[in-house]
């Protein structure tokens, strides 16, 4: 039997390090070492034959309780769902998101921060998108994806082509941010197990300063992601 009851898919940037931090004091569940443990996104794994014992050795062991992780970038990452579904079908998915033009910014800032990006957010979303057709596997990165990574419509269709949707609990980040006891309350009863107990809001790597955004940037992603908005409305019910 798969080790692994749960993963929270995505998305990067809305609030999975905080609800990771949360997770980490409801009773009955038992979470990986590390948030982050990056197995289905591995292209180095043999994908025909893969060995799950490196994946399952990154999770203590707690007899009875329901396991699970937290890698935001499976969502959106080429095949990894596929992967997660053949290792175990029954697997529950917890996917946060956040408005796509916030995420896209706040992703920015971030790659900016650490050093990977050095050209401004404007071109990024528009010329620069070219180079995820430079990198492998095709179309895809795990740094300049600003745009790419906020079509959650296209992205949660693909997710439905492997999971039920009983065994998927979506959440805004705002969710979580505002009434962390309310979205706590959801999941763990998603997982069935008990609620922790009362909390406070948690802002963990979340960015919230939209200082510096150009109205005429918003303005573009909005009319890029609302044919994809309107997609992930149908699906889910949640829009931005």
């Amino acid at each position: 039997m798969p080790r692994v009851d749960f993963i929270i898919p995505g998305v990067q940037k809305a609030g999975t390090t905080a609800l990771f931090d949360h997770l980490g004091d409801v009773p009955g569940l038992a979470l990986s070492t590390v948030k982050e443990v990056h197995f289905f996104d591995d292209e180095s794994v043999d994908w025909v034959r893969p060995d799950y014992r490196a994946y399952e050795a990154q999770f203590s062991s707690a007899e009875g309780a329901v396991v699970g992780e937290a890698t935001p970038i499976y969502l959106y990452w080429p095949n990894a769902l596929e992967r997660i579904a053949a290792y175990n079908p029954v697997m529950r998915l917890i996917v946060m998101l956040r408005d796509p033009v916030e995420r896209a910014w706040s992703h920015w800032r971030m790659e900016t921060s650490r050093g990977p990006e050095r050209e401004p957010f404007g071109w990024c979303i528009r010329q620069g998108r070219q180079r995820l057709f430079e990198s492998e596997p095709w179309g895809h990165h795990r740094e300049f994806s600003y745009v790419e990574r906020g079509f959650y419509g296209e992205q949660v269709a693909r997710l439905f082509e492997h999971f039920p949707r009983e065994q998927v609990l979506f959440l805004k980040a705002d969710d979580l941010r505002i009434d962390p006891n309310t979205a706590l309350a959801s999941i763990c009863a998603f997982l069935g197990v008990p609620p922790p107990p009362r909390t406070e809001p948690r802002a963990v790597h979340v960015g919230q300063d939209m200082e510096g955004l150009e109205p005429a940037d918003v303005s573009y992603l909005r009319a890029l992601y609302a044919r994809d908005g309107a997609r992930l409305r149908d699906l889910t019910g949640i829009g931005f």
